[in-house]
């Protein structure tokens, strides 16, 4: 019996000692394995994180924006070597306009490329930042853009839930595209005009004398050629693009709004994508932003001619008139949408500097 009680003791002492060594580890001559620190952790968990984005968008294949979100979406998951997967959807394929904002603002692995009217819904000075005849460059915009005025309406923006990656998918400025010849608000009274779905759009059309009748692009062409509506507002390249030369002949160059586009994604889901790819989805979208314009612009006048050679006729218009015409458009915005007292004043203020100091 003292035998196996001084075996057991012994067994005791031994099994206390090794664990003794392991606790304290640098007693046997060992350290133990070193935690990985944050940028070690962070790239562990990229390595294993992946994400599909739909990215929606209504463009026909021609038109430069589809182009330059083709590309985009390509580099951006070649550049995450898939880890970031960008799949993109035009011609209205998936969810566009106001139901696209809500698929992002409701959480959706989900990219919206729309006017930034649509913003207005959840931030309503965004519908006063793209009203009707302010902007006379692309240069203006994007200064714009880059004002504390607009940053603070980002920032209110990114507390809805909306992340916006860019604003500056600029692809012309938007005119009147029908079979009349239109200088004044006057001769247009009546026209009936496909617009966007945008209450901003439709308010302005009405503003200038037009009819609006909202509707999808894809919709727009057979519209016209059944006599639905007369014709529609947009830009020389859209009209080229889409085919639309072919049923309306006419542009008055008003000038009514920029042509942009801007891109959004859900705040909770850009901010849970590593640091490393958000840092590629950044680069991208600013590089397609710029390579987009760029592309529009080196275009531009290519398109107009090649839109006079398909029988296409162009004329300026009484500008003053057509913006006097939409003053009350602003005195909506602030009645009826919501947007703050005042924010055409101050628009136009920012927009003064801007001129002074190009």
């Amino acid at each position: 019996m003292k035998k196996l009680a001084k075996a057991i003791k012994c067994t005791v002492a031994f099994v206390l000692g090794a664990a003794l060594l392991v606790g304290c580890g640098s007693a046997a001559g060992t350290s133990p394995a070193p935690k990985a620190s944050g940028s070690a952790a962070s790239a562990a968990a990229g390595d294993d994180y992946k994400i599909t984005l739909k990215l929606s968008h209504v463009f026909q294949p021609d038109e430069q924006i589809y182009k330059s979100m083709e590309l985009i979406g390509k580099r951006i998951t070649e550049k995450t070597n898939g880890h970031v997967t960008v799949e993109v959807y035009g011609q209205g394929q998936l969810s566009v306009y106001e139901d696209a904002l809500e698929q992002v603002e409701r959480g959706a692995n989900f990219i919206s490329v729309e006017e930034p009217s649509y913003l207005g819904a959840y931030v309503p000075d965004f519908a006063a930042l793209v009203g009707p005849c302010l902007y006379q460059s692309y240069d203006e915009w994007e200064a714009m853009v880059e004002t504390d005025l607009v940053k603070d309406m980002i920032a209110k923006a990114e507390e809805k839930g909306i992340h916006i990656l860019s604003m500056n998918y600029e692809f012309g400025f938007r005119s009147l595209c029908t079979n009349k010849d239109i200088k004044t608000p006057a001769d247009l009274k009546g026209t009936k005009l496909r617009s966007t779905e945008s209450p901003l759009f439709i308010n302005t059309v009405n503003a200038m004398g037009g009819v609006a009748t909202p509707m999808s692009f894809t919709e727009c062409i057979s519209a016209i050629q059944s006599g639905v509506v007369e014709g529609f507002e947009g830009s020389e390249s859209t009209l080229q693009d889409t085919g639309a030369w072919e049923v309306c002949k006419r542009v008055a160059l008003t000038r009514h709004f920029i042509a942009v586009r801007g891109v959004y994604i859900n705040s909770n889901v850009y901010n849970s994508i590593p640091e490393e790819y958000r840092k590629v989805i950044d680069e991208e979208f600013a590089y397609g932003a710029k390579e987009c314009r760029e592309a529009v612009e080196a275009s531009y006048d290519a398109t107009v001619s090649k839109l006079e050679s398909e029988g296409v006729t162009f004329n300026e218009v009484d500008a003053d008139a057509f913006a006097k015409a939409c003053e009350p458009v602003y005195d909506w915005l602030v009645k009826d949408s919501g947007c703050t007292e005042g924010i055409h004043d101050a628009l136009l203020a920012e927009l003064a500097k801007i001129r002074k100091n190009a």
